[in-house]
């Protein structure tokens, strides 16, 4: 007989105690790691902060500062620029609020700009912010201005607002060009203010830093100096970063990194589905692992939020949550979802209901990784491993915000990454974050934010832009001048074009669109999603999942971006097939590599996606149920890339087809990786696809335990030279395809020195990637497994590096790689 929900033992350690005496939890667990309460270290306000803020912080509960805190607002108030790089829930909010406040506070004259990546970030902070200005009883204006405020809110934010808060979009494209609209509060600009500065890397953080070298132009041109305040998660590079993005010397940075925040025992746990089928290697579902783990801490009435990897993971994880306290309605009422795709007031009511504690258990998406206040948790669970140590450390770190006893528990999924860390813990806990790059010398974006800076403001001969030289600055204009869209008269170069530029250059990738989904039983708007998930999610008979709720969607208005769909109830969920192809438009350069039989080429390129159909899955079971068609129109991207094609006769010399194709995909992984430590790009930047004229016609991308099987290559077909592409992961491309192609004997060369380098046995994360697991081996590669003599992935990259010419006794002479930049190495553990 089971023991009722309301009599079971509470609290973390009890379900702690639990797992480690069940004959079924403690047997998956890979690793145990317990991380011990540290005390904090507290000192007093400083004497001359404004008393109406002291009074409010008293209001609070608040009568000392860390003593990080105290460095940061010390450094901000003497205007010294400064970065603080301290774990989630250390109390950055008030390291830039009170320096902020307590300047308007002595001037009220003075203004701040408050950046933050995302819409849903800035709403959720101005309203903390506003309570501290009330309980202050100050009369200072804080506002959001983004593309969602009204224009009567416009005019009021640009006259009178004393803090305006907003994101990197609409200081590109809403602010800047318009500045003169702007000059009361570019003349007294007195702090700019860059939350989560971890989220700023790549291409995107790119076109960040150029958003804010033009930013202090025209603060510089209306009088103003303004001191940056930054704040980020745990990177490995914080200081460094924020000096390129700030465009400042790391000289004139102060960084303020070692938390004197107390911190609760933590306890973290690696668990590793069972294995259901030994023969196959197929282990249990990880999201029901995950929903099991988590039931139990709910039934403990420990608070709880679950990461899911997608949106329709967290649909079906907070469905099988509900439906396991079916009969205990006061669990099952406070479990809730949180992700991308709900409407605004969904989302505020979820956020509310975790800070006043009404929420017991949350499913969310990567949408509550950011510093949106949540209040109170006490444990995280993750359904598979999120991509990077950054954002592991960032989704553990929502836990034990009080100082209690907090758990943390990473459900690994049968992905060959997941499978890795579980067979190396120590790669998980102990590795050092990643660091942040950008690289704003980039071309491509330089000139785009150049035409922009032209357009606010005519540049003088002499003058130099970011951190391009006045030399290199007037050769660049006079480029532009020769296209006709800045003349230089005077000793000044002047915009003429007829076009607003910022409107023609995205900072992020996706820019079209989001599409209206509206329930026909009551003809209002459900939700929103973007352009680019419909397909996936809102083709025609699509089990659309909202809220724990199924939908079948009748009708997909593509055109007018809007699906139409239907409460049902059914006993299974959908997942697309999906098939991705690139195809090469236009061939730029391409020449031969080393022994004249592999190419090395450049060129524009066609990458198509498309839904191709849809599988049905039981729910619980997740049995195969049947398949459907899809006919939407291709979602198709025009960019750069560049390629690696390899000879039948090298194919064939090697013998066998897999071992070949295993060697190939190992080479492209790590080509990939010494690509975007070259190029200081994100892995996202750039696309990576195989072929081999081989692929099937479709392929699935389904979520959870369905897996995403790979595009690309099978068994390989004779006759046929395979080709390995790395793409621009942005339309019309910025440049990084070309950069790999100009490099791309150095960077295989390299790829050589990682794989023969690292200390890995068969191939890991940090040089080829992971081999297949036996269940997709035998799918995509035809075998059931490598052949034990082949020795791994790693093995059979090294094979084919030394077949293209690129083994060890051919790399004398290749030299040192960007200036000797250290290879990716297992670090130091984290703090």
């Amino acid at each position: 007989m089971s023991v009722p929900a309301w009599s079971q033992p509470r609290g973390v350690e009890a379900v702690v105690s639990g797992w480690l005496a069940s004959k079924t939890v403690r047997p998956c667990l890979a690793a145990e790691r317990q991380l011990d309460a540290e005390l904090g270290e507290c000192c007093e306000l400083p004497d001359d902060l404004d008393p109406a803020l002291g009074d409010a912080l008293a209001r609070r509960g608040i009568r000392q500062l860390y003593t990080h805190q105290r460095a940061a607002i010390a450094a901000a108030r003497a205007g010294r620029h400064v970065v603080i790089a301290t774990p989630t829930a250390s109390g950055k909010s008030l390291c830039f609020h009170l320096p902020v406040l307590d300047a308007i506070a002595r001037d009220p004259e003075a203004k701040a700009l408050y950046l933050y990546p995302t819409k849903a970030l800035s709403r959720d902070q101005e309203a903390g912010l506003r309570e501290l200005v009330a309980d202050a009883g100050l009369r200072i204006g804080a506002t959001v201005f983004d593309g969602d405020t009204p224009p009567d809110a416009r005019r009021a934010a640009r006259h009178s607002a004393s803090i305006i808060m907003t994101n990197p979009d609409m200081l590109h494209a809403g602010i800047l060009p318009q500045h003169a609209s702007w000059a009361r509060m570019l003349q007294k600009l007195r702090y700019v203010v860059l939350d989560e500065l971890h989220t700023y890397r790549g291409v995107f953080g790119s076109h960040v830093a150029h958003v804010l070298a033009r930013l202090r132009r025209i603060a510089r041109f209306h009088g103003a100096s303004p001191t940056f305040i930054c704040a980020t998660a745990t990177i490995g590079n914080p200081a460094e970063h924020a000096a390129r993005l700030c465009g400042l010397q790391p000289s004139e940075l102060e960084l303020v990194e070692r938390s004197a925040a107390p911190r609760g025992m933590r306890q973290l746990f690696v668990y590793n589905p069972p294995v259901v089928h030994a023969e196959l290697g197929i282990r249990a579902s990880y999201s029901k692992s995950a929903v099991r783990l988590t039931a139990d801490l709910l039934r403990a009435r420990v608070r709880t939020i679950v990461f899911g990897a997608s949106r329709n993971t967290v649909e079906i994880m907070l469905k099988y949550l509900r439906d396991e306290f079916a009969d205990v309605p006061s669990i099952r009422e406070g479990i809730v979802a949180y992700r991308g795709g709900y409407l605004p007031e969904t989302r505020r009511r979820v956020e509310r209901g975790l800070r006043e504690g009404e929420v017991l258990g949350v499913v969310a998406t990567n949408a509550l990784e950011l510093g949106i206040d949540i209040g109170d948790l006490d444990a995280v669970v993750c359904a598979g491993y999120p991509g990077t140590l950054a954002e592991m450390w960032q989704r553990f770190g929502r836990a034990g915000r009080r100082g209690d006893a907090s758990i943390a528990v990473l459900v690994t999924s049968s992905a060959p990454l997941d499978q890795y860390l579980a067979q190396h813990p120590s790669y998980l806990l102990d590795g050092a974050v990643e660091q942040a790059r950008i690289d704003p010398g980039n071309t491509e974006i330089l000139i785009q934010h150049l035409k922009c800076a032209a357009f606010e403001l005519p540049f003088r001969q002499g003058e130099s832009y970011q951190a391009l030289p006045a030399e290199e600055t007037g050769a660049a204009l006079d480029f532009l001048g020769e296209h006709g869209v800045v003349h230089a008269s005077g000793g000044r170069y002047f915009w003429t074009a007829d076009a607003f530029p910022a409107n023609h250059v995205s900072l992020r990738r996706v820019g079209w669109d989001n599409f209206v989904i509206v329930d026909l039983d009551t003809d209002k708007a459900l939700a929103e999603l973007d352009w680019h998930a419909a397909p996936g999610m809102l083709h025609e008979q699509a089990i659309y999942q909202h809220d724990g709720q199924q939908y079948q969607v009748e009708l997909l208005d593509y055109e007018n971006h809007k699906a139409f769909v239907r409460l049902v109830a059914p006993d299974y969920f959908t997942t697309a097939l999906r098939h991705r192809k690139v195809s090469v438009l236009e061939r730029t350069a391409e020449a031969p590599l080393r022994r004249a039989q592999a190419l090395a080429g450049w060129g524009e390129v066609s990458v198509v996606e498309k839904v191709v159909g849809y599988k049905k899955v039981k729910f619980h079971t997740h049995e195969n149920a049947g398949y459907g068609d899809v006919r939407l129109p291709d979602i198709e991207m025009h960019t750069t890339s560049f390629w690696l094609v390899v000879p039948e006769a090298i194919r064939s010399a090697m013998a066998d087809t897999t071992v070949f194709m295993e060697g190939l995909r190992g080479v492209t992984n790590a080509l990939e990786l010494v690509a975007t430590l070259s190029l200081m790009c994100e892995p996202s930047d750039i696309g990576q696809a195989i072929d081999d004229a081989s692929a099937p016609s479709e392929a699935a991308a389904g979520d959870d335990d369905a897996g995403n099987a790979e595009a690309g290559a099978a068994t390989g077909t004779p006759g046929f030279d395979a080709t390995a592409y790395l793409f621009d992961n942005v339309p019309g491309g910025v440049g990084l395809a070309e950069r790999i192609y100009e490099r791309a004997e150095l960077l295989l060369g390299r790829v050589h020195e990682l794989v023969a380098g690292c200390g890995c046995e068969l191939g890991c994360p940090s040089c080829v990637g992971v081999a297949a697991t036996d269940v997709e081996a035998a799918t995509l590669l035809g075998a059931a497994r490598l052949p034990a003599s082949v020795g791994g992935r790693k093995r059979a990259a090294l094979r084919l590096l030394d077949a293209l010419g690129f083994g060890p006794e051919r790399q004398r002479g290749v030299g040192s790689y960007e200036g000797g930049r250290a290879l990716p190495t297992l670090p130091n553990p984290v703090p």
